[in-house]
């Protein structure tokens, strides 16, 4: 996919064959940290929510972002590189701790332009990110799922990964209204709009 300045993306991926990504704790913190160290310098975190088996990403592009990178024979962008080394330094992470062989992620990340489609679509993807776990019935309260950033913008917790004011200025994230509307149901329909079509590997 090519990856352009300045737009917002949902970059998600899942386990080879929908397996665990993370097993405790440590495992998502350690997913963050190498997030942190490998994709934060090229990009605005928007929100995320981690999965047992997948994660979700809803990413703000710079220049820095789409800037060309060579790997190998592969000619690729910043953030797509990232997004490769994250994964891959993960998935080595996770093969010694448990020594297992093998993918841990199906192939490349993939991602999806929020600036396709309706214009509701931005914050409907940061609320159903948040919304996740509690649909997978992980937890009844969206609080409670830790590893995602609902907690940070409820004011909960002093994460630093999120941009409240960028998610403010682009997404029309409102603190005092945001638990609010954090746990209302969303449409379905547009739901599937946005989540079901089909993303493109970066």
């Amino acid at each position: 996919m090519n990856i352009v300045p300045f737009e917002i993306y949902h970059i998600y991926n899942q386990g080879n064959n929908k397996e665990l990504l993370f097993y405790e704790n440590l495992d998502y913190f350690e997913f963050i940290r190498l997030f942190r160290r490998l994709v934060f310098p090229c990009c605005k975190v928007l929100s995320y929510c981690l999965m047992p088996n997948h994660f979700h990403f809803l990413i703000y592009t710079l220049e820095k972002s789409a800037e060309s990178k060579r790997v190998g024979n592969i000619q690729s962008c910043e953030l797509s590189n990232g997004f490769w080394l994250l994964q891959s330094s993960y998935a080595q992470y996770i093969n010694k701790k448990l020594n297992r062989t093998g993918s841990l992620f199906r192939q490349k990340a993939k991602a999806k332009s929020m600036t396709d489609g309706d214009v509701h679509y931005q914050f409907v993807a940061f609320l159903y990110i948040h919304q996740n776990p509690v649909k997978a019935r992980l937890v009844e309260k969206i609080e409670d799922w830790p590893y995602s950033s609902f907690v940070d913008f409820a004011g909960l917790r002093n994460g630093t990964l999120c941009d409240k004011l960028l998610a403010e200025k682009l997404i029309g994230y409102d603190k005092n209204n945001f638990i609010g509307e954090s746990c209302k149901t969303i449409n379905e329909d547009l739901a599937k709009r946005i989540f079901h079509k089909k993303g493109h590997h970066i």
